[in-house]
């Protein structure tokens, strides 16, 4: 017998549930009247930072995201617990379009990995991967309170060895730029990445927005570097989301750069997905008015390339997540009960 499924049009390899005061989208709107037979899977996760409402600061007025007020920013482990118990609500059919991926920990911090390995421990079989998390990002990272992220602090490098061993897919923020740098600064965080990505060749890395931010603008030697990366067998593990529409709108800016891009992708096709970075949605136009801003692009792609960046690299590298993480967390779940027994 024959079943017809829907043509999705893409995957949401970049997806926020709530926002920056832990509020969002009902998750059983997002399946079935946002992803609908539009979208056909998408990783699901809040964010880690949760807004403070400091009354000294902005009085009665109650900020929702990090621009509208100087108060400082705090991580919020329990986005992790929101997060499996949304998913847990929805029957197996829907489970199986979503990929939930664990984010509440700080990156400075060296129990970060135990967090991690304790939310794997009480929610098995709900995770695929960690992220979006932040190391250094425009205007959020100097408002987080504590220590600050870096790319070279042991912690970061413990949560990616951890993810590699479990086979967690990693989304990681981190602008290639310093914000309004001048004409003649080296963008700051290109050695300290390409070594933070050689260190953990066994860890599948997905690069949220290739480094591009709100003001962190591509650079004009950026189509070449990312290229450079593509074709470096040491960095065969790292792959490339384009996300966001403040991405869109440089990818796209004019038929010079779109064609750059596709041509760049067309080459090395298995190494991109397609993310809407849409947070708490009201509305599927929210997150198909992203897609359709690099509908030039899409354009410019082979058919392969196409299929590969909306759909198929997606489910080749969380269906390997998939069965990876269960079988870690089923022998390590086992473990545990014969130490408790």
């Amino acid at each position: 017998m024959t079943v017809n499924r829907p043509q999705y049009q893409f995957h949401d390899s970049h997806f926020h549930l709530t926002n920056y005061i832990q509020e969002g989208t009902d998750i059983h709107e997002f399946v079935d009247g946002m992803m609908g037979t539009t979208i056909g899977r998408a990783t699901l996760f809040g964010i880690p930072l949760q807004q403070q409402w400091s009354y000294a600061n902005t009085g009665d007025f109650a900020p929702t995201y990090y621009l509208q007020t100087d108060a400082p920013l705090y991580y919020y482990s329990f986005t992790d617990a929101w997060i499996a118990m949304a998913y847990k609500s929805l029957s197996p059919e829907k489970q199986a379009r979503l990929d939930p991926m664990i984010s509440g920990f700080h990156p400075a911090d060296m129990y970060a990995a135990d967090h991690i390995r304790r939310v794997l421990q009480t929610f098995p079989g709900v995770f695929s991967g960690i992220g979006e998390f932040t190391i250094h990002k425009e205007f959020v990272s100097s408002k987080i309170s504590g220590e600050t992220a870096s790319l070279t602090n042991p912690a970061l490098d413990k949560i990616l060895e951890f993810a590699g061993e479990v086979g967690l897919v990693v989304i990681i923020h981190n602008d290639i730029d310093a914000p309004f740098p001048s004409a003649d600064q080296e963008p700051f965080a290109l050695l300290q990445m390409r070594e933070l990505f050689r260190r953990h060749p066994k860890t599948k890395i997905i690069w949220a927005h290739v480094g591009v931010g709100r003001v962190v603008r591509p650079f004009p030697e950026q189509a070449a570097l990312i290229e450079r990366a593509l074709h470096n067998p040491e960095l065969s593990h790292v792959y490339f989301d384009l996300s966001w529409d403040e991405v869109a709108k440089y990818a796209v800016a004019t038929p010079e750069n779109t064609k750059r891009v596709a041509d760049v992708i067309n080459r090395s096709p298995d190494r991109f997905l397609f993310g809407t970075d849409v947070v708490a949605p009201k509305s599927v136009e929210a997150m198909t008015r992203v897609f359709h801003l690099y509908d030039p692009l899409w354009g410019l792609l082979t058919e392969d390339a196409s299929h590969k960046v909306r759909i198929g690299n997606y489910e080749r590298l969380f269906d390997e997540a998939r069965v990876r993480v269960r079988a870690w967390e089923n022998s390590n779940l086992q473990r545990a009960n014969r130490k408790g027994g």
